[in-house]
């Protein structure tokens, strides 16, 4: 990486967001605001794993290209407010970083990757003063996360510190009990208890997932895939 280059390129975009925003921009850059740009902001992050997913290299280098945009000019945003500015920013990122990793800037022992897991999230912990107990843990999960990467990170977060662990055939008595209960809504045809069933069976099959080392969300996004392209080759599937 040629630093000097970068520098360069990263202070121009800045700056070229500056200019969208400022006297003689773009008035429709300069009206926006913390609410109208975060969905912004999630989209082109979908289109980052879109393109990762899709393993086109150029692709990724375009869409995180505009996820980058998004986020200096949601930095711009909060400069004119007067709330943190982009220099912040980096400085509290790169801090936040070395911090936790002792064992790369400090003198930390660490054994593999799952002590390197525990160290971080000990290290946030005391940074942010969070509750210790292990359900308080569960609920730092963000509910804006998409359903699926949710119920992974949550039956991930309880194997680890509530002590949930669960062994495949123990997933998969679950699954086959919350399927059993769905049958059983759509013989009374009860569609109120059909979708609280239903939302049980998709919580089970995201843990039994985890179980085999996937992730729900992944598998359901490469299906949507699958299904427009079984749809591009004439319907089969």
């Amino acid at each position: 990486m040629n630093r000097e280059n970068t520098a360069r390129a990263f202070a121009a975009l800045a700056d070229l967001v500056s200019r969208l925003r400022g006297p003689g921009g773009c008035p429709w850059d300069a009206e926006q605001t913390y609410d109208t740009i975060k969905a912004y902001l999630l989209e082109e992050a979908y289109e980052v794993v879109d393109a990762v997913d899709q393993g086109s290299s150029e692709d990724v280098c375009s869409e995180l290209g505009d996820l980058l945009f998004q986020i200096l000019f949601l930095a711009s945003i909060a400069e004119d407010k007067g709330a943190f500015n982009l220099l912040q920013v980096l400085e509290r990122i790169r801090e936040k970083m070395i911090k936790r990793h002792p064992h790369v800037f400090g003198t930390t022992k660490v054994a593999g990757p799952e002590e390197v897991a525990e160290n971080w999230e000990k290290i946030k912990r005391r940074e942010t003063g969070a509750s210790e107990s292990p359900l308080a843990r569960l609920e730092r999960v963000p509910e804006n996360l998409p359903a699926l990467l949710r119920a992974h990170r949550l039956t991930q977060r309880a194997s680890t510190h509530l002590g949930e662990a669960s062994s495949i055939s123990e997933c998969w008595r679950r699954v086959e009990e919350s399927y059993k209960a769905l049958g059983r809504s759509v013989s009374a045809q009860d569609s109120t208890r059909f979708g609280e069933r239903l939302g049980d069976l998709l919580f089970s099959l995201a843990d039994m997932a985890r179980c085999w080392g996937h992730n729900a969300e992944h598998l359901l996004r490469r299906a949507n895939r699958e299904f427009l392209k079984n749809l591009g080759n004439g319907g089969e599937r």
